[in-house]
């Protein structure tokens, strides 16, 4: 049964239209650092902003009960516009005319680019239901207009991981690519919410950017926390749905419940969930442990087929962390059966999860709530990203990620017009020399000697027997030859296999080479180029989450548009020819003074490199 609808009061420091400017005025006359949060649901994100230290003086979304919600619990002007709209933006642009905005933050809607939405948006599209191109994926171009016409000291964006997974970061490298030229030094994040006192499985995506000059430093990695400690204090509903309002039945025990009972007073709000069916009852009982799955669930009690739904129904662990917390908790909420209690999570539950704090309130019915808190970003997560943002980091002059890239172009160009001349994209390295790169990439011999065997192929469209001799006279190993005979296919008395049939058949590994060289902006997803990345960037994705972190450290180096590929390239030569793994030449390495692995070494001569999380 739906429940009521909650309508909250706004926020005794709400800002009218009318009076934004000299609100805004006022705030920053006290020395109050102005941020805006663009798509900001409920406010997670601009709780966390507030709570490191910022002001939120305007927000943006579409949602009713999420924008009453925003107004209820913060002050400033909380506004319910487009911002797909170019004319809408120019107005919101207008609203700070003379005013200073220190910080851009936001997250444009994640849908399109989530594992829990995807398969949804192909089944519509597929029946016709809707159409491929999804306007909301285009709305970070709308956030993006914003933060460069507001012009502020520091930006955040926030979006779920495969945002960028999906296409090697296609548009993070992009936006990246901008704010740097911008001046912006910027840092692409894939951040665990666990890890900053988020009592919760949930990896977000968190691109930081500032231009200040000021280093961009996370704060220290949490021990994870159980779900006992953090729900412990919350009234036992005894088999009912609790109440909007009701008392507290016994103290907090650990600091993260005192911190959520801060300001709350005696009264609790909200602790209510939907009342359980008879037969889930049963159900919930049978799975008295987080190990039990639904499929083990005798068959005449499964209202859902075990196949499909293995973990329809999922116990939560009270010794452990929380799935999770998403918006289809609205809908049902057996993902999330109460640790110890034979029912789902109350509001309060799924608050506190998400690190929103007891004294924060919700607008709508129970549902809207549910919506509300499983789209918002965790609060103390966006405290701990804002943090990396924050005034008093100290400066480095001329390090980080921007200025890595720009040596690693400018060394790059140098290389191409050298011996390795074949390594890069440029007018001569053909589809068929890019080709001949590709398959021969993975032998174990030195870069020269694979450049050496191409070089007769530079600038050339067509293979010819002449041709294919002189590469394999100029191989140097037999492994090289070997892989470049296959390029003898290419030649009519061999079979006169096309150049496109060639490429079809290339692995991966090959596949990636020869794109890259062909001038396709993709990263190469290989341990050498990401090493070299890690080990300059001061973090350890080479030794783990080569898949994810990796990724994000090639993104943030290799950046976008025409140039990107030689930076690619470049990258995985520096990493063969200087970063090696047990034996880095620091010394002579172009990238010496931009490296966080090398600065380690020359500080403690170890060559060890402890990982630590900065700009990049």
């Amino acid at each position: 049964m739906r429940s009521s609808y909650l309508h909250l009061e706004e926020h005794p420091s709400a800002a009218s239209p009318d009076g934004f400017h000299a609100w805004c005025k006022e705030r920053a006359g006290q020395g109050e650092g102005l941020a805006v949060d663009l798509f900001s649901g409920a406010g997670g994100l601009s709780l966390g902003l507030e709570e490191a230290g910022w002001t939120v003086a305007a927000s943006v979304d579409h949602y009713e009960a999420a924008l009453e919600t925003h107004r209820h619990n913060f002050g400033g002007l909380a506004l319910d516009w487009d911002l797909g709209d170019e004319d809408v933006r120019d107005a919101f642009v207008g609203l700070f005319d003379g005013v200073d905005v220190d910080l851009v933050a936001g997250g444009p809607p994640c849908q399109p680019f989530s594992r829990a939405g995807r398969s949804k948006i192909r089944s519509l599209v597929d029946s016709g239901e809707r159409s491929p191109i999804d306007p909301r994926k285009e709305l970070w171009a709308g956030f993006l207009d914003i933060a460069r016409r507001l012009e502020p000291r520091a930006i955040l964006m926030e979006n779920v991981p495969d945002m960028g997974l999906s296409d090697d970061f296609a548009v993070l490298r992009g936006i990246t690519e901008i704010l740097q030229k911008d001046g912006y030094e910027t840092s692409i994040n894939l951040a665990n919410a666990w890890q900053f006192g988020v009592p919760q499985h949930r990896q977000r995506m968190i691109l930081l950017a500032r231009r200040d000059g000021k280093v961009m430093r996370w704060p220290e990695a949490q021990e994870p926390l159980k779900l006992k400690d953090v729900l412990g204090d919350l009234p036992k509903l005894n088999g009912g749905v609790g109440r909007r309002k009701m008392s507290y039945t016994t103290t907090p025990k650990t600091p993260f419940e005192q911190q959520m009972r801060e300001g709350a007073g005696d009264v609790l709000h909200d602790h209510m969930t939907r009342a359980v069916r008879d037969d889930d009852l049963e159900i919930f009982k049978l799975m008295d442990s987080p190990k039990v799955l639904y499929s083990d669930v005798p068959k005449e009690l499964q209202r859902y087929r075990a196949d499909h739904f293995k973990d329809k129904y999922h116990r939560l662990d009270k010794n452990g962390l929380s799935r999770s917390i998403t918006a289809h908790i609205a809908k049902d909420g057996y993902w999330y059966i109460h640790p110890w209690e034979d029912r789902t999570l109350t509001v309060r539950e799924a608050a506190r999860i998400q690190t929103f704090p007891d004294s924060f309130r919700f607008a709508g019915t129970r549902s809207d709530a549910f919506k509300q808190i499983g789209n918002a970003v965790p609060p103390l997560l966006g405290k701990a990203a804002a943090s990396a943002l924050a005034h008093s980091q100290p400066e480095r002059v001329g390090y980080g990620s921007a200025a890595a890239k720009e040596m690693l172009l400018k060394w790059g160009v140098q290389q191409a017009k050298g011996m390795f001349e074949p390594w890069f994209p440029g007018p001569r390295v053909t589809d068929l020399a890019a080709l001949a790169m590709a398959l021969q990439a993975r032998c174990y011999t030195s870069d020269k000697n694979l450049c050496d065997a191409v070089r007769p192929l530079l600038g050339q469209q067509v293979l010819t027997r002449t041709l294919f001799l002189r590469c394999i006279e100029a191989a140097r190993t037999q492994g090289q030859r070997t892989k470049l005979a296959r390029l003898g296919r290419l030649l009519p008395e061999q079979g006169g296999v096309s150049m496109q049939e060639m490429v079809d058949e290339l692995t991966a590994a090959e596949g990636e080479i020869f794109d890259v060289l062909r001038g396709e902006d993709v990263l190469i997803r290989r341990q050498t180029p990401i090493r070299a990345a890690a080990r300059i960037l001061g973090t350890d994705s080479d030794k783990r989450n080569r898949g994810t972190n990796g990724l994000v450290d090639l993104a943030t180096l290799v950046g976008s548009g025409e140039v990107a590929p030689i930076r690619m390239v470049a990258l995985r030569l520096i990493g063969r020819l200087f970063c090696r793994p047990d034996t880095p030449d620091c010394e002579t390495c172009p990238l010496n003074e931009f490296c966080n692995f090398a600065e380690t070494q020359d500080q403690d001569g170890t060559g060890e490199s402890q990982p630590r999380l900065v700009a990049g």
